[in-house]
């Protein structure tokens, strides 16, 4: 590898395609239906999202991502206010629930704005490009193949239903990656950004639209290279050569 090729580890939702704006849809969708049943108990959609946040990101803090969570994060809810109004439970409303929670991993695949030319332009540099993504395998290699992203990552995907920092830096180690040409790209600051300043990498913030309460954390760790945030995709591979070329002129 010559110094001004890098190796590019690439986060894939909210990164790259779109996926968080699916997730407040259908959740927009249940505390519709929640609303509704619960009519008369007083009960706001506003009470309803956050006790479904506060459940879903519980189970994913333990536990990490699994396609079984996000319905049953309905479930619980339900359970939950059932309980405390003292309302009686209903089989085919929990059915209900479960597949209303299960259609999110469903919906169409919707590549993020210039992710096409940004990826294309990235191999024309001469990077080495991989994806690093969190979740079910199947469900997020269903989105790869819908995306056709192998054109861009070859057999170089990544999934794992823990994404953290010891996860990040066994895949730096097992490649042999040299930390000092390797980037990170994502939304989350939990699972993309902090995990890559720890394991010493270069890394760019991509802030989502809509962020998901899990990711929104306080970085406190130092960078020992590039850390950028940038607004969109099309930045990114001027951002890499401009550092990469201001480090050759400063001879490091």
């Amino acid at each position: 590898m010559t110094k001004t090729q890098q190796t590019i580890l690439f986060d894939m939702d909210d990164t790259l395609l779109f996926c968080n704006k699916f997730f407040d849809m259908v959740i927009d969708q249940f505390a519709d239906q929640m609303e509704a049943w619960f009519h008369g108990y007083h009960l706001s959609m506003d009470e309803i999202k956050k006790k479904q946040s506060e459940i879903d990101l519980e189970r994913v803090l333990v536990s990490g991502f699994a396609p079984d969570h996000f319905p049953q994060s309905f479930v619980d809810t339900y359970e939950y206010y059932t309980d405390l109004m003292g309302r009686s439970k209903n089989d085919a409303e929990v059915k209900r629930l479960i597949e209303l929670g299960a259609s999110v991993y469903g919906h169409s695949i919707e590549p993020y704005p210039y992710m096409e030319e940004t990826l294309r332009m990235l191999q024309q540099d001469g990077h080495t490009l991989h994806l690093y993504t969190g979740g079910d395998p199947t469900v997020q290699m269903r989105k790869v193949k819908e995306a056709e992203l192998e054109r861009f990552f070859g057999n170089r995907i990544y999934v794992t239903r823990h994404k953290n920092a010891e996860y990040l830096d066994g895949l730096i180690r097992a490649n042999g990656f040299d930390r000092s040409n390797t980037w990170m790209i994502g939304n989350s600051l939990r699972t993309d950004i902090i995990p890559a300043l720890k394991a010493g990498i270069h890394a760019i913030f991509m802030p989502a639209e809509l962020e998901w309460a899990y990711n929104q954390v306080e970085v406190d760790v130092e960078p020992a290279g590039a850390y950028f945030t940038l607004s969109s995709l099309r930045y990114i591979p001027e951002a890499i050569r401009d550092y990469t070329a201001a480090k050759i002129a400063a001879g490091s």
